[in-house]
Protein backbone atom coordinates (compact mmCIF):
# COMPACT_ATOMS: atom_id res chain seq x y z
CA UNK A 1 0.00 0.00 0.00
CA UNK A 2 1.34 3.54 -0.96
CA UNK A 3 1.12 6.20 1.71
CA UNK A 4 -1.36 8.67 -0.37
CA UNK A 5 -3.80 5.32 0.22
CA UNK A 6 -2.48 4.92 4.06
CA UNK A 7 -3.84 8.54 4.89
CA UNK A 8 -7.24 8.06 3.35
CA UNK A 9 -7.80 5.41 5.98
CA UNK A 10 -8.53 6.55 9.35
CA UNK A 11 -8.04 3.54 11.61
CA UNK A 12 -8.43 5.53 14.46
CA UNK A 13 -11.68 7.20 13.16
CA UNK A 14 -15.23 5.94 15.19
CA UNK A 15 -18.01 4.57 13.21
CA UNK A 16 -21.58 2.95 13.71
CA UNK A 17 -20.48 0.24 15.99
CA UNK A 18 -18.81 2.99 18.30
CA UNK A 19 -21.89 5.05 18.14
CA UNK A 20 -23.96 1.56 19.33
CA UNK A 21 -21.68 1.10 21.96
CA UNK A 22 -22.51 4.65 23.03
CA UNK A 23 -26.08 4.01 22.71
CA UNK A 24 -25.88 0.89 25.03
CA UNK A 25 -23.42 3.10 27.93
CA UNK A 26 -26.20 5.73 27.95
CA UNK A 27 -29.15 3.11 28.07
CA UNK A 28 -27.52 1.66 31.01
CA UNK A 29 -26.19 5.01 32.52
CA UNK A 30 -29.78 6.45 32.90
CA UNK A 31 -31.23 3.22 33.88
CA UNK A 32 -29.18 3.39 36.89
CA UNK A 33 -30.00 7.02 37.17
CA UNK A 34 -26.41 8.06 37.25
CA UNK A 35 -25.54 11.52 35.83
CA UNK A 36 -22.64 11.83 33.56
CA UNK A 37 -20.94 13.22 35.81
CA UNK A 38 -21.45 11.03 37.98
CA UNK A 39 -19.97 8.80 35.53
CA UNK A 40 -17.32 10.64 34.35
CA UNK A 41 -16.09 11.30 38.03
CA UNK A 42 -15.75 7.29 38.73
CA UNK A 43 -13.63 7.33 35.45
CA UNK A 44 -11.52 10.39 36.31
CA UNK A 45 -12.89 11.89 33.17
CA UNK A 46 -14.82 15.39 32.00
CA UNK A 47 -18.79 14.63 31.69
CA UNK A 48 -17.71 16.24 28.54
CA UNK A 49 -15.83 13.25 28.09
CA UNK A 50 -18.71 11.04 28.86
CA UNK A 51 -20.72 12.38 26.33
CA UNK A 52 -18.06 11.91 23.78
CA UNK A 53 -18.06 8.29 24.28
CA UNK A 54 -21.99 8.33 24.54
CA UNK A 55 -22.60 10.04 20.98
CA UNK A 56 -19.56 7.75 19.18
CA UNK A 57 -17.06 10.55 19.11
CA UNK A 58 -14.62 9.10 20.84
CA UNK A 59 -14.22 5.37 20.80
CA UNK A 60 -13.85 4.02 24.06
CA UNK A 61 -10.71 1.58 24.85
CA UNK A 62 -10.62 -1.46 26.52
CA UNK A 63 -9.51 -0.51 29.86
CA UNK A 64 -12.26 2.58 29.56
CA UNK A 65 -14.90 -0.20 28.84
CA UNK A 66 -13.99 -2.52 31.44
CA UNK A 67 -14.26 0.65 33.65
CA UNK A 68 -17.64 1.77 32.41
CA UNK A 69 -19.00 -1.92 32.96
CA UNK A 70 -17.73 -1.71 36.57
CA UNK A 71 -19.35 1.86 37.39
CA UNK A 72 -22.79 0.67 35.66
CA UNK A 73 -22.84 -2.55 37.17
CA UNK A 74 -22.91 -4.90 34.29
CA UNK A 75 -20.42 -7.47 32.27
CA UNK A 76 -18.50 -5.77 29.32
CA UNK A 77 -20.57 -8.55 27.33
CA UNK A 78 -23.95 -6.00 28.15
CA UNK A 79 -22.31 -3.76 24.96
CA UNK A 80 -22.21 -6.03 23.04
CA UNK A 81 -24.82 -8.01 20.28
CA UNK A 82 -22.90 -11.69 21.15
CA UNK A 83 -25.07 -13.88 23.47
CA UNK A 84 -28.41 -13.51 21.09
CA UNK A 85 -29.08 -10.90 23.45
CA UNK A 86 -28.74 -8.44 20.44
CA UNK A 87 -33.33 -8.10 19.93
CA UNK A 88 -33.29 -7.57 24.01
CA UNK A 89 -30.72 -4.65 24.53
CA UNK A 90 -32.00 -3.37 20.56
CA UNK A 91 -35.80 -3.46 22.19
CA UNK A 92 -34.28 -1.09 25.06
CA UNK A 93 -32.81 1.25 23.32
CA UNK A 94 -36.32 2.92 22.77
CA UNK A 95 -35.17 3.97 26.39
CA UNK A 96 -33.41 6.40 25.21
CA UNK A 97 -35.58 9.24 25.85
CA UNK A 98 -37.12 10.63 29.04
CA UNK A 99 -40.27 10.04 28.05
CA UNK A 100 -40.04 6.44 27.42
CA UNK A 101 -38.32 5.68 30.58
CA UNK A 102 -41.15 8.11 32.28
CA UNK A 103 -43.68 5.35 31.14
CA UNK A 104 -41.65 2.27 31.83
CA UNK A 105 -41.22 3.20 35.22
CA UNK A 106 -44.81 4.30 35.70
CA UNK A 107 -46.08 0.87 34.17
CA UNK A 108 -43.18 -1.01 36.58
CA UNK A 109 -45.24 0.61 39.65
CA UNK A 110 -48.50 -0.59 38.86
CA UNK A 111 -48.89 -3.88 41.23
CA UNK A 112 -52.59 -5.13 39.86
CA UNK A 113 -51.90 -7.43 36.73
CA UNK A 114 -55.26 -7.31 35.25
CA UNK A 115 -54.57 -3.10 35.09
CA UNK A 116 -50.90 -3.92 33.40
CA UNK A 117 -52.58 -6.08 30.86
CA UNK A 118 -55.42 -3.41 29.77
CA UNK A 119 -52.64 -0.74 29.31
CA UNK A 120 -50.60 -3.03 27.51
CA UNK A 121 -53.57 -3.61 25.30
CA UNK A 122 -54.36 -0.02 24.92
CA UNK A 123 -51.15 0.78 23.93
CA UNK A 124 -51.08 -2.14 21.07
CA UNK A 125 -54.42 -0.69 20.17
CA UNK A 126 -53.65 2.92 19.57
CA UNK A 127 -50.21 1.70 17.86
CA UNK A 128 -52.35 -0.55 15.17
CA UNK A 129 -54.19 2.54 14.30
CA UNK A 130 -51.15 4.29 13.98
CA UNK A 131 -50.47 2.06 11.04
Amino acid sequence: MNRSAAKKIKPRSTGKPDIELGKRIRLRRVEQKISQSDLGDKLGVSFQQVQKYEKGVNRVGAARLQQIATALDVPVTFFYDGDNKAREVDSLLFLDSAFSLRLLRAYSKIKDQTVQRQLVALMESIAANED
